[in-house]
């Protein structure tokens, strides 16, 4: 790697610990290069605004995500075991990297609405789609020739069911819900998702 290449990594190494410890609140350019030991300037040579660095922070996000769900999903038997993977990766995810996940949906927040290529890829919100058409394809895969919705109105349903999961067991919503029932996890409530979406699995 590169002189140039290997700063602008550990730019955006730095990014992702300060969103891990608080959120997006500290992470100016700033504070990035007081942390990376760079001047205050250096930093905008790879990112001219605030939003391009919360981009490039979250499409390290993406590839996290990415990496963990094709982990997750090997080994599957069919689709739908295949979705409770992704979906059990993806709560995984949002509880083990909260700041992070926080960030990464935040499309009002980032750039790359469709106008403009980042440097390292296309625009940052087409980072979302890959894993959502995977839903999409497994949804369909599931369903067969059932009648319903189109594959893709589930699919994303199913998508936001999971994040409203995600952000109320964050927020101790759930667990206060539950009860008894809670289990330190929300993991158990994949079942219930599917179920809702897809009909109680084949015995």
């Amino acid at each position: 790697m590169d002189g140039e290449k290997a700063l602008r990594e550990r730019l955006v190494d730095v990014g992702v610990e300060l969103v891990l410890e608080g959120g997006t609140s500290p992470v100016g350019l700033r504070e990035i290069a007081r942390r990376a030991g760079v001047s205050h300037g250096a930093p905008r040579r790879y990112f001219p605004t605030h939003r391009a660095l919360l981009s490039a922070v979250a499409r390290r996000g993406f590839e996290e995500l990415g990496a963990r769900s094709a982990h997750a999903v090997a080994g599957a038997d069919g689709p739908r075991a295949e979705l409770a993977a992704l979906a059990r990766a993806y709560l995984a995810y949002a509880r083990e990297r909260r700041g992070m996940f926080e960030l990464m949906f935040r499309h009002e927040l980032l750039d790359g609405g469709g106008r403009e290529a980042a440097p390292d890829g296309p625009p940052l919100r087409e980072a979302t789609l890959p894993l959502l058409r995977h839903v999409t394809e497994l949804v369909a895969r599931c369903r067969g020739e059932a009648a319903g919705p189109p594959a893709a109105v589930t699919a994303t349903a199913l998508w936001a069911g999971l994040h409203g999961i995600a952000q109320l067991w964050s927020w101790g919503s759930l667990p206060l819900a539950l009860g008894d029932e809670a289990t330190g996890s929300p993991e158990p409530l994949v079942d219930a998702v599917l179920d809702a979406h897809l009909g109680p699995a084949a015995p």
